[in-house]
């Protein structure tokens, strides 16, 4: 991802945090994501495999969106909270931050 599409992904999310309409922390997603609560979830890079599988497993099974980019610097910037683990509760971010160049679906 070019360093212009990665900073306007980033603005999207700190605003989708201005709007309540972001998730953060492991738990709290995971939770959300059972409550169908949420339509994108981002992990960062750096979180470790088990968590990662973890996520992507759990957003298999309720057909949710899952992105590994940024890094949990970036990402912690972008919001304002020391977090790895995002996600995305309004379908307008999700769909807008999914059409972008370098944040494309994981998948297996």
């Amino acid at each position: 991802m070019n360093n212009m599409m990665e900073q306007k992904a980033l603005n999207l999310l700190g605003m989708a945090t201005r709007a309540r309409k972001l998730v953060t922390g492991e738990e709290q997603v995971i939770t959300a994501i059972q409550n169908h609560k949420i339509h994108l979830v981002i992990c960062s890079t750096e979180c470790s495999e088990n968590t990662s599988k973890k996520l992507k497993n759990k957003c298999e099974h309720y057909h949710v969106p899952f992105a590994q980019v940024f890094d949990t610097f970036q990402i912690s910037n972008a919001i304002g909270k020391h977090r790895s683990i995002v996600g995305v509760a309004d379908k307008g971010f999700a769909k807008s931050l999914l059409k972008m160049e370098g944040i494309k679906q994981t998948e297996e």
